[in-house]
């Protein structure tokens, strides 16, 4: 629990800002922008492209968008992570979702524990699933937690087996293995500058059709506006924070969705909200939840130890962290002159 005052945020996450592009379709010519607007994942993604087969590069991510929730629904009865959670353990699946599992379960080990998916009734249990909020009941929680533990899942080929009382969820990977997949899709048809916003995930393809980089906005998680932007080009910048998804109990405190597999409650490690910036939206995806549980120690010795990515963390005491790579690429807006920028750097 935090404070109301340290807590109760304006609803604040990522946002893109472009300077002279504007995200909407104006055209069919090659060259103009075209996009398209799909709900799938519980968000609204927005896919906009500034060449190549644009229809055709569209219409493909949008179906392929639709096919992979379709796998990976919670509840949808007719997807295979419906079918798993609520078989008696054992469930074949298709090749993408024994990847995906298997990814989820090298990031548990990669994160110490830190990313689990089989965390989802303690989700469930605290209404962060379906917005019917509740602290939950001690006994409760603590027999829900005994199900938590992703390392007892074994998937050979495409059979997944796991406890029968274990339930999972892919939430934390799904949008960026998603957003990966419809890059993939994009580039086969051609498309060298593109913007993927899936639900505050970010992806984009090359530079702007300027040739300049790319500058998304990162949100001020104590209120409103921008607090800096970061300069990229076809690489991934997906945020976890608190402040996406948080009800505020009878008890006037805060809690927040991002759970602490170990303790099952909101997790509170110092840090307000977690970028990370790679080249694969999986990884980025995971990682971004991870790092908000580990806290800024250990997510700098992870950043360490694995590599292939880069960061920037919020803290609760007014501090930007970020990483080297990122040093001459973020920028803090004036106003907000009074936090403290850091830059951690690679001691190997």
């Amino acid at each position: 629990m935090v404070s109301k005052k340290a807590a109760v945020l304006a609803f604040v996450g990522m946002v893109l800002m472009m300077a002279g592009c504007s995200v909407k379709s104006v055209g069919k010519t090659s060259g103009e922008p075209q996009s398209i607007s799909v709900f799938a994942m519980d968000t609204y993604m927005t896919l906009t492209v500034y060449d190549g087969e644009q229809e055709k590069a569209l219409a493909e991510a949008k179906a392929e968008i639709e096919r992979l929730e379709g796998l990976w629904s919670v509840t949808d009865e007719n997807s295979e992570i419906y079918r798993l959670d609520n078989s008696a353990g054992t469930a074949q699946v298709s090749d993408e979702t024994a990847r995906l599992i298997d990814a989820a379960l090298d990031m548990n080990t990669m994160t110490n524990g830190a990313l689990d998916i089989s965390l989802y009734p303690v989700l469930a249990e605290w209404g962060f699933t379906n917005g019917n909020y509740k602290i939950p009941d001690e006994k409760r929680l603590s027999q829900l937690l005994g199900n938590v533990d992703c390392r007892r899942i074994k998937v050979t080929g495409n059979t997944v087996k796991m406890p029968d009382e274990m339930k999972i969820d892919l939430g934390s990977l799904g949008k960026g293995e998603t957003g990966d997949r419809v890059t993939e899709i994009f580039k086969e048809n051609g498309v060298g500058s593109a913007l993927l916003d899936l639900g505050g995930n970010i992806q984009v393809i090359g530079s702007k059709p300027d040739g300049s980089p790319w500058k998304v906005g990162i949100k001020d998680p104590w209120g409103e506006g921008s607090l800096a932007k970061v300069e990229v080009t076809d690489c991934c910048v997906i945020t976890s924070g608190g402040y996406e998804r948080y009800f505020e109990g009878d008890d006037g405190e805060v809690y927040w969705h991002i759970l602490d597999p170990e303790t099952g409650r909101p997790a509170h490690s110092g840090i307000l909200s977690a970028t990370v910036i790679g080249d694969r939206g999986r990884l980025c995806d995971g990682l971004s939840t991870a790092l908000f549980v580990m806290g800024e120690e250990k997510a700098e010795e992870l950043w360490r130890t694995v590599g292939g990515f880069d960061m920037i963390l919020i803290t609760e005491d007014n501090r930007l962290i970020m990483t080297e790579g990122l040093a001459d690429k973020v920028s803090v807006y004036p106003q907000y002159g009074d936090i403290v920028t850091e830059v951690i750097e690679d001691k190997t």
